[in-house]
This record gives structure tokens, sequence and C-alpha cells, in this order.
């Protein structure tokens, strides 16, 4: 799977799962959070796809999806996201 495929299956993920994505400009590059009551990944729109994706897929895995179906590729791009996310203590 391209880096585009795996972004827009990580952003049907997030829909499906009742989680709005949110493109922002700032000084960030993102993440899971709770707005009041609205659960939301924010994700800084300048940021290269694959950075877009994996910051993504760190916000799902925070939020759990363990129990969902995904797509092999998918759901192997998010373990590795997660592994680096440890190894460079960004989690």
């Amino acid at each position: 799977m391209t880096q585009d495929e795996i972004l827009k299956e990580l952003e049907e993920l997030a829909t499906r799962s009742s989680i709005g994505i949110r493109y922002e400009k700032g000084d960030f590059e993102g993440g899971f959070c709770v707005l009041k009551t609205e659960r939301l990944i924010v994700i800084n729109k300048k940021l290269p796809a694959p950075k877009r994706a994996s910051v993504l897929a760190q916000g799902l895995a925070e939020v759990g999806i363990e129990e969902v179906y995904l797509k092999p590729a998918v759901r192997k791009f998010i373990e590795d996201e997660l592994s680096k996310a440890v190894k460079t203590g960004t989690s």
C-alpha cells in the first residue's frame, strides 16, 4: 500500500470509531485529545503525508484498535509507528 492509501484507511478508521480529525496550522505535530466531549486527533496540515499518517496511527493506537478489523498492511503500519515512537521516546 502507498502512504496515501494508508493515510486514507486511517482516516476511515477514525471516522468509523467516531473520532474527528482536524488538520490545522501551528507549531506542533499533533495527537489525540478530547475537546469537551468530542474525541479528536489534531494533525499539523503542513506535515508531509508520511508524517501525518504516523501521527494519525499513533493517535488511533492511543484510543485502542485491538478489537477493530484492519487490513494487515494498515495494522502493520500502526505497529511499526508505535515501535518507532517507543524507540525515540515520542509516544
